[in-house]
């Protein structure tokens, strides 16, 4: 069995891929919560986002992590 650790990265044949820009569902929640992920029992804080996937999954996105990596679309 292969096996990947962080701080190395391997000597393979890497491609660059882009993500899908799919539209998500998503809503800052502004105090404390939890969802029922795939999972288990997720809590977010204050200011993360609540996700609904393309599969109608739920899951949390820390704050920082969402302005890094998501635009709103109007």
């Amino acid at each position: 069995m292969l096996k990947f650790n962080q701080d190395k990265n391997p000597d393979l044949d890497f491609k660059n891929a882009i993500k899908k820009p799919i539209p998500i569902k998503c809503a800052q929640i502004d105090e404390p919560f939890e969802v029922e992920s795939m999972e288990g029992l997720v809590k977010g804080k204050a200011g993360d986002w609540l996700m609904i996937g393309v599969n109608g999954e739920k899951y949390v996105c820390d704050a920082a992590i969402f302005q890094k990596s998501y635009d709103l679309v109007e």
